[in-house]
């Protein structure tokens, strides 16, 4: 019998991404100035408010006020009926140096017997539904956010839209775990208000449904397209007026996200979020690469679908195991044990090993909190990073490293494929 699964998405104006992305561009302002920079930074956003609160060991001084109200304008929050203004806006930082006590298991004389920054376990999952591997009711549900915000930018097919929204896709699949089609899309954005609020719904479903959704097909493959009948059920501000939002709606934090971030409720979650932390912390540095080995894997063709764990003790660099599960879609006569221990062969998995394999001390983070951490683009883009007192500096960083389809070759020869 077909199933139905669902994912969602949320907006760079969401309040908790608001937070997110405020704690990613302090990570890479730090990063950029100071490559060794050990950081944990919590964001808390609401009606005029910004709080900044974390652990910091770095050699570099920065105006992480500045750094906060430069994130919150160039998200869209410029206007003081939106109760919640970059330029007007107070920002508090209580933060303060790193403790000691986790820093002596981090740092260590070898730099290859680096210690994890915390316990845990992490997860990274891949899945051959979609051209980047991700799974694509989240992947949707993605993309069809960012391109309100394209829209919401260009301000004029759609002139009324403001920076907090969400969304969600849920696709019905067959008992062989194929896409069928796309049962229902939930659009809930922000907007300008109204004189008459009957005439705003209807303006508002029938522009999301005739231009956005159009705009998202065309940037899909011809099979993805033919998911989108006439059928689907669309809820578009299924409770009508939203135009009181963002983080004078709904206080944001770092980190409320993360299965947004990840995949969507797909494969499975360890529970740490990503931003606001260096990747001297697991939760952040092993979850990409636990996502780089199984989109590899699956790319190599080892399974359709891939969940790979692993998990680490605190100031530990070994992990404690590696799990994998192909959910039976391997097509040859090898078990997830089996294959667990190939990969713990193929990919060294210690946190300083992970950190230059996937270029992680560089400041690469801003671009991920928003829209998903996983199944975006590799690129290498320049960046330019002021600090108070000092010369701007420039740099070509790579982003989403973990992304790289660039161990298949080597899979393919370990498993013989």
């Amino acid at each position: 019998m077909s199933y139905f699964f669902t994912s969602e998405s949320v907006s760079e104006g969401h309040p908790d991404k608001v937070a997110d992305q405020i704690s990613d561009a302090l990570i890479d302002h730090f990063l950029a100035f100071d490559p060794a920079s050990k950081v944990a930074c919590e964001t808390l956003v609401t009606t005029g408010q910004v709080v900044l609160a974390g652990e910091v060991k770095s050699n570099t001084y920065l105006d992480v006020q500045k750094i906060a109200r430069d994130v919150i304008n160039k998200i869209g929050y410029t206007k003081s009926e939106y109760m919640f203004d970059g330029n007007s806006c107070g920002v508090f930082s209580a933060i303060h140096e790193q403790s000691d006590d986790i820093n002596r298991g981090v740092d260590k004389a070898n730099k290859e017997e680096q210690g994890a920054g915390d316990q845990g376990m992490m997860f990274g999952y891949a899945t051959n539904e979609t051209e980047n591997l991700m799974p694509l009711a989240l992947d949707l549900s993605h993309l069809i956010l960012k391109e309100l915000a394209v829209l919401r930018r260009e301000n004029k097919e759609i002139e009324y839209l403001r920076p907090d929204a969400k969304s969600q896709v849920t696709i019905e699949y067959s008992d062989n775990n194929v896409p069928q089609r796309i049962e229902a899309i939930v659009v809930s954005t922000q907007h300008d208000d109204f004189d008459e609020e009957t005439a705003m719904l209807a303006k508002i479903r029938k522009d999301i449904i005739e231009i956005l959704i159009p705009r998202v097909k065309a940037q899909l493959s011809p099979e993805i397209q033919t998911l989108f009948t006439d059928d689907i059920k669309y809820h578009i501000n299924p409770t009508g007026k939203f135009v009181i939002g963002g983080p004078h709606g709904d206080t944001g934090l770092t980190g409320r996200k993360i299965i947004v971030d990840t995949y969507g409720g797909k494969g499975a979650h360890g529970g740490g979020a990503f931003s606001g932390k260096d990747p001297s912390k697991v939760d952040r540095s092993a979850a990409y690469a636990t996502r780089h080995i199984a989109k590899n894997l699956v790319a190599a063709g080892v399974a359709d679908e891939i969940l790979v764990q692993v998990s680490y003790a605190i100031g530990v660099a070994e992990p404690m195991g590696v799990f994998v599960d192909t959910y039976g879609t391997c097509p040859f006569n090898m078990t997830d044990g089996e294959i667990a221990a190939k990969v713990s062969t193929l990919f060294d998995m210690r946190p300083a090993a992970i950190e230059d394999r996937l270029k992680l001390r560089n400041p690469i983070y801003s671009e991920t909190a928003a829209y998903g951490h996983m199944g975006r683009q590799n690129e290498v883009v320049t960046k330019t990073f002021e600090q108070p007192n000092g010369d701007p500096i420039t740099m070509d960083v790579e982003l989403f490293t973990w992304e790289k389809l660039d161990y298949v070759d080597k899979v393919k020869e370990a498993f013989g494929l």
